[in-house]
């Protein structure tokens, strides 16, 4: 029997094909049913089950569907149309979710696709009244959006991972993009200040030879010394210039020792005294138990000078500058926000109360040739080459600052366990007289320097003997019946260095006295904390005292 579209459910919930609507429901409340009905969002439909070609209850037909059933599944005209007419391909699944529903009387709520539009239903379904009436109501709603948003959520989600690490690739490669356009600028920057300096210097080195050559070709006993003089001066500004490149770059040669910092420091001041000049009042502020540090001390000084007068700079007026030292135990984060390994250390601080450092500026005082100084007052070097003689020193430098109110800048360096048993040889001390005897090999593979070095030591009253690479400095060894210094450069062509000649040398002669030379810190070759007893260092460029005075050092008993 067919049911009208317009027939709707019963109070009781059944429906009778029979009944007459007016007798079912009062006329308001028909009304009030047909309006709801009608006017709903989501689409509902009452499906009766019916047997067919493919078995008992394997087909339904709708009886009733409101206008929203065609707007949630795109499907027109559904009242009187049987289910394996209208989608055929998916019959056998919308005949289960409900079949189900009939024969259990459990009511169900399922999300599933209705092919053959497209379109995602959500889907709650129950039986309308006893089995036997074949009766089930569907209430749905379209969610395709929805559906599709939580694919396309979902692949996000998959895809997610992936992309994360795609972002932090480019993210990666745009650092190291950007810090290697800083490091090219900061190149510049080096490579720019570096040709300046030595520039001046060499136009002064070049200048002075020619104008003694010109005197000379003139009149052979012409004063000449005030043209030595600026020639000597400035490859002595050379050599401090390389010296405190190699020291930013922490390649300088080093020379470690057990050094209590409180001892140094008398003398130290004097010196800083007589160069600040009697406008700045230098003071000192000594921890009494201060630890002792493994440092080369000449080194040290020459940093803390580059403090003092940077301090001194920064007070055009005169004024205080504060040298003082600390203990200090810096464990956990203390010690790893300043870039250190946990432990102790002693800190030496520089304090001015000149005219500080701007902000934009504090980040760049230790790169190498920049200087907040007027033209001409610095080079830039100073700051770069403490940090980098701290650094080297395996500790480290920190400056705070604040414009009109000063800088502190303090240099922490590991604390030793040991004593200050190697005290430093004074440079200041005058050079031994040339009494020396004995026989010298001299090992370098620049004709040069190995002339220099021969004439020197032979006006000390040594006799030498010359090597030009590692191999022939063995073969000599092997022949020269006694030796009592090997002075030797570290590198070496030939395939032996500096390092492996001097122990070659003293498995056959032990307790040979061995001088260094080098123009760099050479890996461990020559590092401080492996130079034995009876060794020692000498940093090219260098002038004869000091080659004297390490010579005296070593052999003079």
């Amino acid at each position: 029997m067919e049911i009208p579209a317009r027939t709707l459910p019963t109070a009781s919930g059944s429906i009778d094909p029979s009944a007459d609507d007016s007798a079912a429901l009062p006329p308001f409340a028909t009304d009030l049913y047909r309006a709801l009905f009608e006017s709903m969002d989501q689409g509902y439909c009452v499906i009766r089950f019916l047997d067919g070609p493919h078995g008992p209850l394997s087909d339904y037909i709708h009886i009733l569907a409101n206008e929203a059933y065609e707007r949630n599944t795109g499907i027109p005209n559904v009242t009187g149309q049987r289910l394996r007419e209208m989608v055929p391909d998916e019959a056998d699944a919308w005949v289960a979710f409900y079949g189900k529903v009939l024969r259990t009387g459990e009511p169900i709520r399922f999300r599933n696709e209705l092919v053959a539009t497209g379109r995602h239903l959500e889907v709650s379904s129950f039986r309308i009244g006893p089995f036997e009436d074949r009766l089930v109501a569907v209430l749905f709603k379209d969610v395709t959006d929805q559906v599709h948003a939580e694919e396309a959520l979902r692949q996000l989600n998959e895809t997610l991972e992936a992309r994360v690490v795609e972002a932090l690739a480019e993210r990666e490669a745009a650092e190291a993009a950007l810090r290697q356009a800083q490091k090219m600028e900061a190149v510049g920057q080096l490579t720019g200040g570096l040709a300046h300096d030595f520039n001046n210097l060499l136009a002064g080195i070049q200048g002075a030879f020619e104008l003694i050559e010109r005197r000379l070709a003139k009149d052979a006993e012409a004063d000449i010394s005030r043209y030595l003089a600026a020639g000597l001066g400035a490859t002595r500004r050379a050599a401090a210039l390389t010296h405190r490149l190699l020291a930013f770059s922490r390649r300088q040669t080093l020379t470690p020792r057990a050094t209590c910092v409180n001892a140094l420091l008398p003398e130290f001041v004097e010196l800083v005294r007589r160069t600040v000049g009697p406008a700045f009042a230098v003071h000192v502020a000594q921890e009494p138990a201060l630890w002792p540090t493994l440092v080369d001390p000449n080194q040290l000084e020459n940093a803390l000078l580059n403090l003092c007068i940077n301090a001194r700079d920064a007070m055009p007026g005169g004024g205080r500058i504060t040298i003082s030292t600390d203990n200090l135990a810096l464990l956990g984060s203390e010690a790893t926000d300043r870039g250190l390994a946990p432990g102790d250390y002693i800190g030496i601080t520089v304090t001015d109360e000149g005219v500080g450092i701007a902000k934009a500026d504090i980040d760049r005082v230790f790169d190498p040739f920049f200087t907040t100084k007027p033209l001409g007052r610095g080079t830039g070097l100073g700051l770069s080459m403490v940090y980098g003689f701290a650094r080297q020193s395996r500790g480290l430098v920190r400056i705070r600052s604040e414009v009109g109110e000063g800088t502190m800048v303090r240099i922490y360096l590991p604390r030793h366990l040991g004593h200050d048993d190697h005290p430093p040889v004074p440079l200041s001390s005058a050079p031994p007289s040339p009494t020396m005897q004995g026989t010298v090999l001299v090992v370098d593979d620049e004709p040069t320097v190995r002339l220099l070095l021969v004439e020197a030591l032979e006006a000390l009253g040594y006799a030498c003997l010359e090597a030009a690479d590692g191999p022939e400095a063995l073969a000599v060894l092997e022949t020269a019946p006694t030796l009592d210094l090997l002075v030797t450069d570290v590198g070496l062509p030939g395939g032996l260095n500096g390092r492996q000649v001097a122990d070659a040398a003293r498995r056959t002669r032990p307790g040979l006295k061995v001088l260094f030379v080098t123009g760099y810190a050479e890996g461990n070759v020559v590092d401080g904390a492996v130079i034995e007893e009876g060794m020692d260092v000498l940093t090219k460029p260098f002038t004869v005292d000091d080659l004297t005075r390490r010579v005296a050092a070593l052999t003079t008993p």
